[in-house]
């Protein structure tokens, strides 16, 4: 992975509200448009430069809406200038069929999982013919993919893409450490998963995101071992210490960036973003 350098700047992406958070979880929780907007703004003057979208619905379920994911969109082109748009594909809660039909609004990146897991209450469902069609929706689009790794298995599944010619030899790839009954947050699994990644896609940028209570300690392995980016947001973790909540997606955002000084890195600005995800 020659894009990881320790002395480059690091991208902090936001996961501003996925798909399992309420506001009776934490009251911060972004769930309409204009709530998604107004917290990923306030996240972007924090520091981050890649928001990760999911939609709700009124109930606060999980949407497929091509028309909510645009809305989000362009409230964060008006507002958030430069700041990378990532739609999720992801299907919890999501008709597999549906999970693709945001991808024609041409985001600038989306997130794609190569391979089924399991999840705390479901199976997470990504078969061999669901993620050929994601795939070929964003390359269809232009939309760059960020690869959803949850096992070793996964990492195989992007190189299958690659050799199949429906996304390129540098993928973005993100190790998902800490949901329950998948991957554990532990550091040596990290090393196994970089040293696969290294092997066989040598050229891909990476990050790794820890679920819940296991936000920081990741993060921390991640800049030590030289990662292009590191990821936060209610989405992830609703806590900032065992007996608080987080106040906000920028409350997360400050403390990466504290993480990535820690490092003695620097985060990187939205054009540096941009270049350092092949999004030019």
């Amino acid at each position: 992975m020659a894009a990881s350098r320790s002395d480059a700047p690091v991208v902090i992406a936001v996961a501003i509200t996925g798909s399992v958070p309420r506001k009776k979880d934490n009251p911060a929780v972004p769930v309409t448009v204009s709530e998604q907007i107004e917290s990923t703004q306030q996240a972007f003057e924090a520091g981050a430069r890649l928001c990760h979208i999911h939609v709700r619905n009124d109930d606060e379920s999980p949407s497929s809406d091509p028309d909510k994911f645009a809305a989000v969109q362009e409230g964060l082109r008006q507002h958030c200038p430069g700041m990378i748009v990532q739609f999720s594909t992801g299907g919890r809660g999501r008709d597999p069929a549906a999970r693709g039909l945001s991808l024609r609004h041409r985001p600038d990146m989306a997130s794609l999982s190569t391979g089924s897991v399991n999840f705390p209450t479901i199976v997470y469902e990504n078969s061999a013919s669901l993620v050929t069609d994601l795939a070929s929706q964003m390359k269809q689009y232009g939309v760059r993919p960020e690869i959803e790794i949850f096992d070793l298995s996964h990492l195989h599944g992007a190189k299958r893409l690659v050799y199949a010619g429906l996304i390129d030899a540098r993928p973005h790839v993100q190790f998902v450490m800490g949901v329950q009954n998948a991957m554990p947050a532990e550091e040596h699994l990290l090393d196994i998963l970089l040293a696969e990644t290294r092997r066989i896609l040598p050229e891909a940028t990476w990050t790794a995101a820890g679920i819940g209570r296991n936000q920081a300690v990741v993060m921390d392995w991640a800049l030590a071992r030289g990662a292009d980016a590191v990821r936060t947001g209610l989405e992830d973790n609703i806590r900032v210490t065992k007996d608080r909540l987080a106040a906000s997606n920028a409350e997360l955002v400050g403390l990466a960036a504290e993480a990535v000084a820690r490092h003695g890195r620097r985060v990187a600005t939205p054009a540096e973003a941009r270049a350092a995800l092949g999004l030019g």
